[in-house]
């Protein structure tokens, strides 16, 4: 399979569907200040400041594939409880994710609650039942998955050995994705490597690599005859090891080894980098990237999310920030390219933005823009001009980076920056046949209109894909 590139693949995310089944959480963060000991035992007492509820566990791999611009269909138990109620509402926020929830009112939905003062958390409470699910959840469960499988380009299991993924379901998905010819990627919690044979990766961290060789291993070069010799024995085409600061382990059942180094700058929170790890695998291969590929961006994304506070995410700008290396010809060469595309009769497109942490939304546009037209341009708002619009906080990506990752999509033909409030001047100079926006603009109030119609070109809105923004993703 010839390589893609991580632009390419990034793009292509979002016409895949992925489906995750397993552990569902709530995670919820409750934030205050320490000032006193109580008076009634030797503890802190911690007055509350904020509460915030997430999706955890399952529903954090469900997230980031979303953040990454994946379709998902995510099924999972849930108790009758508020705290059902309220990861429903954390999930609501994500469009692109469809909830699948058998309600047991037998359990409890699982729930993490951390208390953190200073930014240091000093107590977690977990309410959980770990007792494997009943049979006919079961078999619910797995009715739900086979309904999502006809559509669906990949199957996350996500086993946090809360009793949803037991042995036997976990063999009957991994058989019904066989038969349908769906891949299967699993994150396993459970020290049996058995219990996910057939599967075309597994995930497990350093320690549940440990557990399943049986023996502690030192090294790359002791997990990689570990992990190979697993895979082998179970007909699992590659185990993903991940192993912290010294990076992740791609191991095949054939032998074939290959280690990436750690990519993170800054290490602020390990909480939900495996799941950040398994989504952005499976969004890259659902897209038609190699495992190679995968494994790649997937690096990739734990470097950042792990600079992250919390249960995050990361976004396809952030991502590619890291991967691109573009650089941007002059304003004047740029021109005289444009020039020359319309001395060959082809129809120029003009869109513009900040495009701060490039998101699926933008893609969305961008992807829809360059339908329009034979050869699409950006101009692109400068930092400074970010900052009179967005404010003081941004842009959270300097303008080169930003330029970078727009000329780095295959559906980008050219970016300009300009440091005008509007494009106005740019779109004079560029003097496109169409002029595209996103579909909150009104079409008779987008700046350049007059221009582009004066010389019997059009002015083009673009539906968008909700659910997206970079103020909600900047903080996720």
């Amino acid at each position: 399979m010839t390589a893609m590139t991580p632009s390419a693949l990034i793009t292509a995310m979002a016409s895949t569907r992925v489906v995750v089944i397993g552990d569902i959480m709530l995670d919820r963060f409750v934030a205050g200040y320490i000032n006193r000991i109580s008076p009634e035992a030797p503890v802190p007492v911690l007055s509350l400041a904020g509460e915030t509820n997430m999706p955890g566990g399952a529903a954090n791999v469900a997230r980031n594939l979303a953040h990454l611009g994946c379709r998902v269909d995510l099924i999972g138990v849930t108790g009758k409880d508020n705290d059902a109620e309220a990861l429903r509402h954390a999930l609501a926020a994500e469009t692109s994710i469809k909830l699948h929830a058998v309600i047991d009112g037998g359990r409890p939905t699982t729930t993490k609650s951390r208390f953190t003062a200073a930014s240091q958390q000093v107590l977690r409470v977990d309410n959980e039942s770990t007792a494997p699910v009943a049979e006919n959840i079961a078999v619910r469960l797995v009715r739900a998955a086979e309904r999502c499988l006809k559509k669906a380009d990949i199957l996350i299991i996500s086993d946090y050995n809360k009793g949803v993924i037991t042995t036997a379901m976990a063999k009957q998905l991994i058989k019904l994705s066989r038969k349908m010819k769906v891949p299967v990627l699993a994150d396993p919690k459970k020290p049996d490597p058995g219990i996910f044979a057939k599967a075309d990766i597994i995930t497990p961290n350093l320690t549940e690599m440990r557990l399943m060789a049986g023996e502690d291993l030192h090294g790359t070069k002791a997990v990689a005859r570990a992990a190979s010799s697993i895979a082998a024995a179970h007909g699992i085409s590659h185990i993903l090891t991940t192993m912290s600061g010294e990076g992740m382990l791609l191991a095949g059942r054939n032998g074939e080894i290959t280690h990436a180094p750690a990519q993170a700058k800054s290490v602020f929170d390990v909480s939900g980098a495996g799941d950040t790890v398994i989504a952005a695998l499976a969004a890259a291969m659902a897209a038609g990237g190699s495992a190679l590929d995968a494994v790649d961006i997937a690096n990739t994304a734990a470097g950042v999310v792990v600079g992250k506070a919390g249960t995050a995410t990361v976004t396809p700008g952030e991502v590619l920030a890291d991967m691109v290396k573009h650089t941007v010809p002059d304003r004047a060469a740029t021109l005289e390219q444009i020039r020359q595309w319309r001395n060959d009769g082809e129809t120029i497109g003009f869109t513009n933005g900040c495009f701060d942490l490039l998101h699926p939304g933008h893609l969305h546009t961008l992807a829809a823009a360059a339908k329009t037209c034979d050869r699409l341009v950006v101009g692109l708002n400068s930092d400074a001009s970010t900052r009179q619009l967005k404010g003081p906080g941004r842009p959270f990506q300097l303008e080169m980076t930003r330029a970078a990752i727009l000329a780095s999509l295959p559906m980008v033909d050219a970016v300009i920056i300009f440091d005008e409030a509007t494009p106005a001047k740019l779109i004079r100079a560029v003097q496109p046949d169409r002029l595209i926006k996103g579909g909150d603009y009104d079409p008779t109030k987008v700046v350049g209109r007059s221009t582009v119609l004066k010389r019997g070109g059009k002015v083009v809105i673009i539906p968008l894909r909700a659910g997206y923004s970079t103020t909600r993703l900047g903080s996720a």
